[in-house]
């Protein structure tokens, strides 16, 4: 498998992330699931007039934000990336 991005934001008790591609959004939560207890992910999203997809991964007493990113950041096949935050000002 090729190397594909993956944008990580951190929130509050979870991780958002973005995954470069519906097919590798689809391989990554296989590959989740097989690492550790992976009980639920929200659905995944397409994001409007591009490729990614996004989905949020809820940490627990197992899997902490920083385990989780180190989880993902040694898989070959992903290049993962801090996705920055908004300030309150840019959301609306």
């Amino acid at each position: 498998m090729k190397v594909f991005r993956v944008w990580i934001r951190r929130m509050d008790g979870a991780s958002r992330l973005r995954v470069d591609g519906l097919e590798n959004a689809k391989w990554l939560l296989g590959r989740l699931s097989d690492s550790f207890v992976f009980k639920t992910s929200e659905p995944l999203d397409d994001i409007p007039n591009s490729l990614d997809c996004t989905f949020r991964v809820a940490h627990n007493s197992q899997m902490s934000g920083p385990r989780f990113e180190k989880l993902l950041a040694g898989m070959a096949e992903v290049k993962l990336m801090l996705e920055p935050t908004q300030p309150a000002s840019a959301v609306g």
